[in-house]
């Protein structure tokens, strides 16, 4: 079987129109809906989160494990033994 792909990039997205604009006593600014729109839209990520998120995670398994390294090994070697015929 083979796979053949046709394209080796990614597909182009098609452009929203730009944001309707309102004149507020002299200044434009975008409709909220265009904004949230326009936010929703965009291909970035919030990797800073992410990366806090991951790192806070590691954390609290290396606080667990500090504090109750024994009681989880034990958790473990018990969930295991039925598995394994009881030789852990």
């Amino acid at each position: 079987m083979t796979v053949h792909r046709t394209r080796l990039h990614r597909p182009t997205r098609r452009v929203r129109p730009a944001a309707r604009v309102t004149q507020h006593a002299g200044t434009t600014e975008p409709r909220p809906l265009a904004r949230l729109l326009a936010r929703l839209g965009s291909d970035r990520g919030d990797v800073p989160g992410w990366v806090l998120i991951t790192l806070m995670t590691a954390g609290i398994v290396v606080a667990l494990w500090a504090v109750a390294s024994d009681q989880i090994v034990q958790i473990f070697e018990n969930a295991m033994a039925p598995f394994l015929g009881g030789s852990l």
